[in-house]
């Protein structure tokens, strides 16, 4: 857990920062809690911070019920204002359903996945192509 001190020095916290860093783009998978990403999410942030500076950033989001699908926001603006990354507009939110539910069952969320997975892709591509030259 972040303490604002000791934790940032944590071999397991400088891993997971490299990987970061190294990456182009990154989907965020997180249950909604009370409106919000959960705990765990907001700690990696916490821990790993400027790693995440100019990243392409794409959500999968999991929760109880469908009202709450602009909970990843406060998140996404955070990344944004003080990383200065790139938050894809499309993203999958999971509210629990059947599995033969035409909106969100099974089949329609792995639709979904794959389409934000193809658009994180091919922005990253673009992004850090246009970076290179």
């Amino acid at each position: 857990m972040c303490d604002g001190a000791e934790a940032y020095s944590d071999p397991q916290v400088q891993t997971i920062a490299t990987q970061i860093s190294a990456a182009d783009g990154l989907l965020v998978a997180t249950p909604v809690y009370n409106y919000d990403v959960n705990a765990a999410a907001k700690n990696l942030l916490e821990l790993t911070g400027s790693s995440w500076a100019g990243k392409v950033v794409g959500f999968l989001c999991a929760a109880g019920g469908q009202s709450s699908y602009m909970s990843v926001m406060p998140f996404a603006n955070s990344l944004m204002l003080d990383f200065r990354c790139f938050i894809l507009p499309r993203f999958v939110y999971a509210p629990d359903a059947e599995a033969a539910d035409h909106d969100f069952g099974e089949a329609a969320i792995g639709k979904r996945i794959d389409e934000l997975a193809r658009e994180l892709i091919r922005v990253a591509t673009a992004l850090n192509s246009a970076t290179a030259n």
